[in-house]
């Protein structure tokens, strides 16, 4: 059962890493880091619950 949710939880991170991927390159956010010198609170946010998400289902695949 840990399997299945790590699996799971791996799969949710990488889709978070790359919504946050496209969201830093987007328009917008170049706009916005041009501005203020900071890319978007989105992108941000997506980056880390990503790699947060991707990191615990590792753990949860690899752990005996």
């Amino acid at each position: 059962m840990n399997k299945i949710i790590g699996l799971a939880l791996l799969v949710a991170g990488a889709i978070l890493l790359y919504f946050g991927y496209t969201e830093y390159h987007s328009t917008a956010s170049q706009v916005t880091e041009v501005v203020t010198g900071n890319p978007t609170d989105n992108a941000i946010w997506f980056l880390v619950g990503g790699a947060i998400a991707a990191i615990v289902g590792l753990g949860m695949l690899f752990k005996k």
